[in-house]
């Protein structure tokens, strides 16, 4: 790619110089052409092709927005979940609401967005799950405003590494989009300190599939790894299949569920 764009530089020097004065650009030799349009290929990234299967899971709440809601069975809370063991007040299990993004970069910055949100909390005894995923890029700002509405002045936050991660990107989202940041000013309770207090040095990492395995005894089967949600995505975009999307879906799931169990798991209510 650096020398692609060294020798279009060169091309493009050679040909000013012998370009008279106040005059039109000579026009490009066929190697610059060609040069130029393989540079252009390579910023739009592969084309995929086209594909049949296109299915996203979920109803069409806006153009480009799809929205699906599955309640399981998943363990048994407390009415009062103890939350001292991240150094926080005892919680209604009725105020927590589990949250993860699925995005298009693990760097960060503006221009990561969140294709995904999940959420999930306890409803009559089950576990509620909730997904959000944007189709299209003009979405963005319809799916910021629906998870908005999920929360309330006494919601708390659970994630995994939500603080530095999912949090942030988030409240950049809301920012560029001119929308109030509904993470603002709630509870936040990341599991991914406290596991680290007391498991860091004992367990290989820390992540949250290590502490599935290690608190719950959940192996994953034809899991997508995080990693590669961006790629699932943008193949979706550019007409290619929604296969890798789906399963984006079935892993975004499971982490919601592995965020209540970890956090029941250390609260002391499931052995």
């Amino acid at each position: 790619m650096s020398a692609l764009l060294a020798r279009l530089r060169q091309l493009r020097t050679q040909a000013g110089q012998v370009a008279p004065a106040a005059t039109r650009p000579p026009a490009l030799s066929p190697e610059v052409r060609r040069l130029l349009q393989r540079h252009a290929q390579l910023k739009r990234g592969v084309s995929c092709p086209a594909s049949t299967d296109r299915d996203v899971p979920g109803i069409e709440l806006s153009p480009g927005l799809r929205y699906s809601e599955t309640c399981v069975d998943w363990l048994t809370p407390p009415a009062i979940i103890d939350a001292g063991f991240a150094r926080m007040e005892p919680v209604h299990h009725q105020c927590l609401l589990h949250f993860d993004t699925e995005t298009t970069g693990l760097a960060g910055g503006t221009g990561t967005r969140a294709f995904m949100i999940g959420a999930a909390d306890w409803i009559d005894g089950r576990f509620r799950i909730r997904q959000l995923t944007i189709t299209s890029m003009a979405a963005e700002a319809a799916m910021l405003r629906h998870f908005a509405e999920w929360m309330s002045p006494d919601t708390v936050l659970v994630s995994y590494n939500g603080k530095c991660y999912d949090a942030p990107l988030l409240a950049t989202r809301y920012r560029l989009a001119r929308l109030p940041n509904p993470l603002a000013g709630l509870g936040h309770l990341d599991l991914l300190h406290p596991v680290r207090r007391h498991w860091k040095g004992q367990w290989e990492n820390c992540r949250l599939a290590t502490a599935e395995r290690q608190l719950l005894g959940v192996v994953r089967e034809d899991d997508l790894p995080g990693s590669e949600a961006p790629a699932a995505w943008l193949t979706y975009l550019r007409g290619g299949s929604a296969r890798n999307l789906r399963r984006v879906a079935a892993h975004n799931a499971q982490d919601l569920k592995s965020l209540a169990g970890v956090l029941l798991r250390m609260a002391g209510t499931v052995g």
